[in-house]
């Protein structure tokens, strides 16, 4: 595959997030790795500030200057910057594109079922399990940690 082609295979529909993306780790065949390419225009977002438990995430700027908050702060990158955005909370990342041209990246991450993240903005856990190929995510839960169950809740 290309990453100029226009060619997207997923997008997203909330407003102030990546509207195109394609998912090309299961395209290419791909088994420990997953990539996507998002196109960021003007002011959208590829998601929410967080980092995981399980996965390791890279980011390639393909084109324009996106915005990239991590821990240590914000800054505008180039095309064919790279990051890596580790396990846990140093990890933590959002990408963003603040100029006035749509931006391209592509992340890359590792594989992992189940997955964990948190999303440190808004206080949200996300468990995540049984990813399937035909089917998509089997469970997906999301949740902030003071509307947890009891470890007994509802068991007899």
């Amino acid at each position: 595959m290309n990453l100029f082609e226009d060619v997207w295979k997923v997008g997203n529909d909330r407003e102030g997030y990546a509207a195109r993306e394609r998912r090309f780790g299961d395209e290419l065949g791909a088994t420990v790795w997953g990539a996507t390419l998002y196109e960021l225009q003007p002011g959208a977002r590829v998601c929410p500030y967080h980092y995981h438990f399980g996965e390791e995430e890279w980011l390639l700027v393909v084109a324009g200057r996106p915005t990239l908050r991590t821990p240590e702060g914000e800054r505008e990158l180039r095309p064919w910057d790279v990051a890596v955005f580790r396990r846990g909370e140093e990890g933590a990342h959002e990408v963003r594109n603040d100029g006035g041209e749509p931006a391209r990246v592509v992340m890359l991450s590792s594989a992992s079922d189940p997955e964990v993240c948190v999303y440190p903005d808004s206080g949200k856990v996300g468990a995540f399990a049984g990813w399937s190929r035909t089917d998509g995510q089997r469970a997906n839960l999301m949740n902030r940690p003071e509307a947890n169950l009891d470890y007994f809740e509802g068991e007899a």
